[in-house]
């Protein structure tokens, strides 16, 4: 995959069961009530958008930037959902990569290898998290604490930009993940960007655009047909879901 199953899932999380639950707020000082009032209103805003969405469809352009390497990669695609717990991720420039997740299923098939990878995505992602906020059904105040994004803060429009804190760095994304920086539309409230910083120094940024929801999309976008002579390959399981 073109990130790690952890960074993958935690955008894929944040995409389609994000904010389903309540935030829990880092604690500021009384200087920065004002921000952190701001960064409550965009939750608000951001959660209200996402309840009231069913499906939803986008562009997205994904860079990484690896450390140690001057230039980032860039690929680009589309990607589909469609509560609870559907998601197409398709990566098609510069090379194709369809990854299918129905629930706990997970397909991603590369047709240049001729090659399907199979398997459970609590297993490939070492915890049942992406899972559980896939079909919203997590809490994820419980993962993350979120405050003001520091340095400039805002993004388009001047909204203040999101910065979601992993309070455990045991298993799953929290392991590898020091923080991800989120940035909204302004009006509509639905996601424009995601970056992911991860320990090592590598930094994933989505960028999203041409959003469309509501839009009722069929099943079918979300079925994986494949050719014949397609090999299937059974996905490593990292640890049992805690």
């Amino acid at each position: 995959m073109r990130i790690g199953m952890a960074v993958w899932s935690s955008v894929c999380s944040i995409l389609c069961g994000f904010l389903m639950a309540p935030m829990v707020f880092s604690a500021g000082e009384e200087s920065d009530e004002s921000a952190f009032k701001e960064v409550r209103e965009v939750v608000k805003q951001l959660q209200a958008r996402y309840e009231r969405t069913k499906d939803l469809q986008a562009d997205f352009t994904q860079k990484t930037m690896i450390e140690g390497f001057e230039r980032p990669i860039t690929s680009s695609g589309k990607v589909y959902i469609k509560k609870p717990g559907r998601l197409r991720w398709n990566y098609l420039d510069p090379s194709v990569e369809d990854i299918h997740v129905n629930l706990d299923n997970i397909k991603v098939y590369v047709p240049e290898h001729k090659q399907v990878l199979v398997g459970k995505l609590t297993q490939m992602a070492a915890s049942k998290a992406p899972l559980e906020l896939l079909q919203g059904a997590a809490r994820l105040d419980e993962s993350f604490d979120i405050e003001p994004t520091p340095g400039k803060g805002r993004g388009v429009g001047g909204i203040r930009l999101l910065t979601l804190l992993p309070k455990s760095r045991e298993g799953g994304a929290g392991s590898s993940l020091q923080r991800i920086v989120l940035e909204v539309f302004p009006k509509t409230y639905f996601i424009r960007t995601i970056s992911l910083y991860e320990v090592s120094g590598n930094v994933a940024s989505f960028e999203f655009s041409s959003l469309q929801s509501n839009i009722g999309l069929s099943d079918s976008v979300f079925d994986l047909k494949l050719p014949a002579d397609v090999e299937v390959v059974r996905a490593p399981v990292l640890s049992t879901p805690q």
